[in-house]
């Protein structure tokens, strides 16, 4: 080559003018995806790790808030709802509860409720409507069938043959058992702890 050829801009700004275009049309397949479900393109999305029920702080039952009258001793409270979440050094008169559920697919439930003393006697309480023992757990029932529920009372029927039963073991000989040898030498157990020396 000699040095009086010179190379031409043009295929230069020709590979400009392409990747300009290039890059521009990236941007805007990104712009289109993003405006769409990403779920439904992308089939990683497709499914979701399972998270755990997250249950946080002392469940408090409206059986257990209607438990609870003016002038009970804390001792008593605490006794009826547990240990409270919060119990301020500021506030030594008032006792916090709070109580969590976090599940899958499912907002947040929070109930605070708030016990107020006077002293050592309680003088009102507020809070959310707390659920029944039963609500709550309708609400953790995750949908898995349980089998059949067994029956924890007996009938007197059964009553009657269980008392039969041990009428008739009592007033039989006690030849299963093997009775022990009476020259057997004693049972030897090595020690619980070890001799200082």
């Amino acid at each position: 080559m000699s040095a009086t050829q010179r190379y031409s801009p043009r295929p230069l700004l020709l590979a400009f003018a392409f990747a300009c275009v290039g890059l521009t049309a990236c941007s805007s397949v990104k712009d289109f995806t993003s405006s769409t479900s990403t779920s439904r393109i992308n089939p990683v999305n497709w499914l979701t790790p399972y998270k755990v029920d997250v249950i946080q702080g002392n469940f408090i039952s409206k059986e257990q808030v209607d438990a609870l009258k003016v002038g009970m001793p804390r001792e008593q409270v605490r006794g009826i709802l547990g240990t409270p979440l919060v119990a301020s050094v500021f506030h030594a008169n008032r006792w916090d509860y709070v109580f969590t559920l976090k599940r899958q697919g499912v907002e947040p439930q929070i109930f605070k409720y708030t016990v107020y003393f006077d002293g050592d006697r309680l003088t009102r309480f507020e809070g959310d409507t707390m659920l029944s023992e039963t609500e709550f757990i309708a609400t953790l029932d995750s949908g898995r069938k349980m089998g059949k529920v067994p029956v924890l009372e007996a009938t007197p029927e059964q009553l009657e043959k269980a008392a039969e039963k041990g009428a008739s073991s009592t007033s039989a000989p006690s030849s299963m058992a093997a009775p022990a040898p009476a020259n057997a030498p004693p049972a030897v157990y090595p020690p619980l702890e070890s001799p200082r020396q």
